[in-house]
């Protein structure tokens, strides 16, 4: 059985779900790579754009999934206050 990581989602406080440990580190290392800290932040589209190339083939072949892992990781990374979304159209994100 594939070791599991617990994410909580900013939407759904208090909740936790149990997710695959190895993507979610790659994705996290990527996203914490492209993501800016500061109030300048980029999109889903801009980040899913950057952490393509960094994301390792192996578990994630040819960037499959990589847009509900993007997901996953940034709404965990926001529960965690580790990155904050800005009121912006479209929708932004940084690192604290």
């Amino acid at each position: 059985m594939a070791d599991k990581i617990d994410v909580e989602n900013i939407n759904t406080p208090g909740k936790t779900t149990r997710v695959d440990a190895a993507k979610y580190t790659a994705m996290k290392t990527a996203m914490l790579a492209v993501v800016p800290k500061g109030t300048k932040g980029l999109t889903a589209a801009q980040i899913k754009a950057g952490i393509l190339p960094l994301l390792p083939d192996d578990l994630f072949p040819a960037g499959a999934t990589a847009g509900w892992w993007l997901k996953c990781v940034q709404l965990d990374l926001e529960a965690k206050g580790v990155m904050i979304r800005h009121a912006t159209k479209p929708l932004t994100f940084s690192q604290v």
